[in-house]
């Protein structure tokens, strides 16, 4: 038995070595038939099926290296370098969902393999340009896929210089180090601020709500005062009026971003937060329950369309 066996070996052996120079040579189909040679011979030969794959990957039929890497995993199943075709393969043919389902499992397969972590971290953050059906995942995937680009450059320090190496061996390594340059980029890029348009949104709402509140207040005293003193009443109302116009006035003049805020619905807010003091002012000036009624409605209003767009 030992003397067949060596021989089969030295067989087997010469069919790779054959295989993989034709592949550095870019000579994919001869390649492909030596290794196809060794196949039919044993079927379940995990180096053979694997490097099948690959040259499959290399020369752009990635429905042929999908079939070789399934091929592969399933003489090995969990066999990294075939999860790593397989993926590759799966990006090609524009199976995001399976891709990113793939690198998920490349990861969980290696934590302290730098293979792994690096063709996981390449084959998740490619997937993200996929389908928009990834898009609500993408927050959760890029922080899988940032995290696992750096444990693999704690791994291989080497693999930032990795872009342009020849080679259907480093096949991999080349899709993937191309891939993670953008992903370098953008895991060094410091947390953006807050979003401008929702900060202007925000402060008037506030000044809305201030503004509205006082009116609010001030029109109920001055309506209280009017019966048994209306001279201090309509004093009252043109000091509110006086004071709520500078509170929301100024501040509404040197808030940026009021005019694209109220474009976005706050408009009838401020209006009526407006309104309220010039309705205090008519009340001064002409007197009657109707400028009070005004005011307190005005109130109501700005403050209702505040909390509906909250």
């Amino acid at each position: 038995m030992p003397s067949d066996a060596a021989p089969d070996q030295s067989a087997a052996d010469g069919h790779l070595q054959r295989a993989h120079l034709l592949a550095e040579l870019g000579r994919y189909d001869e390649g492909i038939g030596e290794l196809t040679a060794l196949i039919a011979t044993e079927p379940a030969h995990l180096g053979a099926l694997t490097m099948l794959a690959r040259m499959q990957l290399a020369a752009r039929r990635p429905a042929e290296a999908l079939a070789g890497a399934e091929a592969a995993l399933a003489a090995a199943p969990g066999d990294v370098p075939a999860l790593v075709v397989r993926g590759l393969a799966l990006l090609d043919l524009e199976r995001w969902t399976a891709a990113a389902s793939t690198g998920d499992e490349i990861l969980a397969l290696g934590p302290t393999d730098a293979y792994a972590q690096r063709s996981a971290a390449a084959i998740l953050s490619a997937s993200r340009n996929g389908q928009p059906a990834l898009d609500a995942a993408w927050r959760g995937l890029f922080d899988l896929a940032e995290r696992a680009y750096r444990e693999a450059l704690r791994l291989d320090p080497e693999l930032a210089g990795a872009g342009q190496e020849p080679g259907v061996a480093r096949l991999e390594r080349r899709r993937y180090a191309e891939t993670l340059e953008h992903l370098t980029e953008v895991a060094d890029i410091s947390p953006a601020g807050p979003d401008p348009m929702r900060v202007a949104d925000a402060d008037l709402r506030r000044l809305v709500l201030s503004a509205a509140g006082w009116s609010l207040v001030l029109a109920v005293l001055v309506a209280a005062l009017a019966p048994a003193a209306p001279g201090a009443s309509r004093l009252l109302a043109v000091l509110a009026a006086v004071g709520v116009g500078v509170l929301a006035g100024l501040p509404l003049a040197r808030s940026p971003g009021v005019r694209e805020a109220m474009a976005r619905g706050l408009a009838p807010a401020v209006y009526a937060t407006a309104a309220a003091p010039l309705l205090l002012a008519v009340y001064a000036l002409a007197g009657g329950p109707w400028p009070l009624v005004g005011t307190i409605t005005a109130t109501v209003v700005a403050g209702f369309t505040v909390l509906r767009r909250g």
